[in-house]
């Protein structure tokens, strides 16, 4: 039997219809002071001179931690499923 407590503190989480399909980004520029980080997500169209930022998150530096550990595990779980992330840019070792 499950503790009614237990329900009570539990956080409902809601996706509004006009959230559920997302934003596409494929470059994030991060800024911080000392409340807050900002991350602006942007997409950067090859050829288009100018990037819109398409979404603009804000935490406490404290959330943006927790952010980064919860990154760190699910890249970490990718990683094992479909092998190492490599970034395209990165400099191979072996090819200098």
């Amino acid at each position: 039997m499950e503790n009614k407590q237990d329900n009570k503190n539990q956080l409902q989480i809601q996706l509004r219809p006009e959230v559920a399909d997302g934003k596409y980004s494929n470059l994030a520029m991060i800024g911080h002071g000392p409340n807050e980080f900002l991350m602006d997500f942007i997409f950067a169209a090859p050829g288009m001179p100018q990037a819109p930022v398409v979404s603009r998150i804000i935490m406490s530096p404290e959330n943006a931690k927790q952010l980064l550990f919860a990154l760190q595990d699910n890249i970490s779980k990718y990683e094992k499923v479909f092998g190492e992330i490599k970034p395209r840019n990165a400099k191979n070792p072996n090819n200098n």
